[in-house]
């Protein structure tokens, strides 16, 4: 039995497709049209899923989306009816989207060539949130936990919370537009120079530098009950549930307009203007938000842990792509173990989708949980073999072992190196089979990187990629974090020996590497270990400024076109060859 998911016209479009409630492939548009967060209908997406499996649209027995238009109709027209002169911008930029929604067979018919009649598909709606929740559960480890999903909005809705339970999964209170820490977020990110969709995590990675000095402001901007779960935002400082404001979710990256009023200068001061200079304040402006929203996720997390008892929690949604948290959970909360789904955003919900029609409304027994994201596409040597064929690079084939002895050594010596392997990644984060590696040790490496290749914000870290088992030899915590959603704490007496993954306050934002979940990447980690005695490499995506690379002539074009070293790339070592010599008359 197949069944597709799909997230369409929200950022990071996306398809999955599942078999027997087995991942067959899941990726997101953007990897593929190269139009970054793109947020239309995922077209080749599902045409990539239906192609891995070969089959046609019309062997699928259900298809469903991560969003359902009936869903939270009475609080809609409630809110709606209280604005009666205007239509609100928030539901007027979904009439779009739910008149495409209704009519999915048509479009799927349209865009993959097939006679509608012929596409016999039972159609799902699954409520935003409930796909959410059921990308963290059914695929985790656990047979019992509470999930929290809490994001912008979808449906109607910022936040939704309950439990799981087997094939079951119970929800027991949500909060309701306007009010989301995801639009807080968002606002202050916009308000701090940071204008693009995706943005929020430049704010993530800037607030280390500055100092919480702005702790009651942001008290009066998010407000907790002391008696109640929940939270609310203080609307006067924001645009989107009076004016309205705009919002692009088709046919491209989203944008979405600025989402503060006036009075926020009045509380903050000015805004800052984009690629202007980033003062004092502003590094406190962050370092405020980022507490706050953890003071508020942790109230609400605790909060659930004793309604619901269970000592597992399982967490999706666009908050829970905040690595910072989310790595002080378990010692701010009574929960002991947690499952971040490794697509937490909304690009994750296709997945969810699809899960939640195969174990909650089929009631199918629950197949091996997710340990890893792997679940894009490959290719192999031959594949790559003919795209290096027509560019003007020196390669050499080698076995895997000698590949990893090698690279290792080019890492060891200073080199930047792409690594392109296996079947590419699902969700935010590259985890080492579309990645830039590094070498650790360098204090100057995260200059080179940034003047080489990134060219991105100065103050934003490098991510460290540890063997599992040396996890505690290096980080505070060493519960395991496989998709690289928890900052840890460097241990003092380590972070000059790696400095390059060590952020300003002493934090890493860590992927753990195991053997059985991506045996190329632990072999390439445990060369290098041998010989450094360092059982880690700086891991940043294989990308400049795009969408991270996904096929073998995307890799070698950002390989081309920027100062990387060296390209290992399948079983492939790669140079740039030298021009200086060229050809005399």
């Amino acid at each position: 039995m197949y069944i597709l998911g799909i997230n369409a016209w929200h950022g990071d479009a996306s398809a999955t497709l599942i078999k027997n409630g087995e991942v067959i492939l899941a990726v997101e548009e953007e990897r593929l049209n190269r139009k970054k967060h793109y947020a239309g209908f995922p077209t080749l997406s599902i045409k990539a899923c239906l192609d891995k499996a070969n089959i046609s649209i019309t062997d699928v027995a259900h298809i469903c989306t991560s969003t359902k238009p009936s869903a939270n109709l009475k609080q809609k027209v409630l809110y709606s009816l209280k604005r009666v002169t205007r239509i609100h911008s928030m539901l007027r930029d979904r009439i779009g989207k739910v008149a495409k929604t209704k009519d999915l067979r048509t479009i799927l018919a349209d865009e993959l060539g097939v006679a509608k009649e012929d596409l016999t598909a039972e159609i799902h709606n699954i409520e935003h949130h409930l796909a959410h929740m059921a990308s963290a559960f059914f695929v985790s480890p656990f047979d019992d936990a509470a999930i929290l999903s809490l994001d912008g909005m979808g449906d109607f809705v910022s936040a939704k919370w309950g439990e799981g339970s087997g094939t079951t999964i119970s929800t027991e209170g949500q909060i309701e537009y306007p009010h989301s820490m995801g639009f807080l977020y968002t606002a202050i990110t916009q308000f701090l120079g940071f204008p693009h969709y995706g943005d929020e995590g430049k704010v993530m990675g800037l607030a280390p530098y500055g100092k919480p000095e702005y702790m009651d402001q942001f008290r009066e901007l998010l407000k907790t009950y002391p008696d109640k779960m929940g939270y609310e935002l203080n609307l006067t400082y924001f645009r989107h549930h009076a004016e309205g404001i705009q919002m692009q979710w088709d046919d491209g990256p989203p944008s979405i307009g600025k989402m503060y009023s006036e009075k926020m200068t009045e509380l903050l001061g000015p805004a800052r203007k984009p690629k202007t200079e980033i003062t004092e304040k502003h590094q406190n402006i962050a370092a405020s938000l980022q507490l706050r929203i953890e003071e508020v996720a942790f109230d609400l997390l605790q909060k659930l842990q004793k309604s619901t008892g269970k000592k597992a929690l399982c967490l999706a949604g666009g908050v829970s792509l905040n690595s910072v948290m989310n790595g002080k959970i378990l010692m701010n909360t009574d929960f002991e173990d947690v499952y971040i789904h490794p697509n937490a955003g909304d690009g994750g919900t296709s997945l969810g989708a699809a899960f939640y029609v195969y174990n909650q409304l089929l009631s199918q027994e629950r197949k091996q949980p997710l340990e890893h994201a792997y679940l894009g596409l490959s290719f192999s040597d031959d594949e790559i073999s003919e795209a290096l064929k027509n560019a003007v690079l020196e390669s050499k084939k080698l076995t895997s072992d000698e590949l990893y002895t090698q690279t290792a050594k080019e890492i060891a010596d200073g080199n930047v190196v792409g690594w392109f392997q296996g079947e590419m990644e699902w969700g935010p984060r590259a985890l080492g089979n579309r990645s830039i590696v590094a070498d650790p040790r360098r204090s100057d490496m995260k200059d080179v990187l940034n003047a080489r290749i990134k060219r991105r914000e100065s103050f934003r870290p490098f991510a460290p990629s540890v063997l599992e088992e040396h996890t505690s030899n290096f980080f505070e915590q060493d519960y395991p974090a496989p998709a690289m959603l928890m900052v840890y704490q460097v241990r003092e007496e380590k972070r000059k020996l790696v400095p390059a993954i060590t952020h300003v306050d002493g934090s890493g934002r860590l992927q753990t590497v195991r053997k059985e979940h991506n045996e190329r990447y632990y072999k390439l980690i445990s060369a290098f270990h041998k010989l450094t005695e360092v059982p880690m490499l700086l891991n940043t995506s294989f990308n400049e400024n795009e969408p991270v690379v996904c096929r073998p002539e995307e890799a070698i074009d950002c390989f081309l076109r920027t100062k990387m070293d060296v390209l290992a790339i399948g079983n492939y070592l790669v140079r740039k060859k030298d021009l200086s010599d060229s050809s005399q008359t």
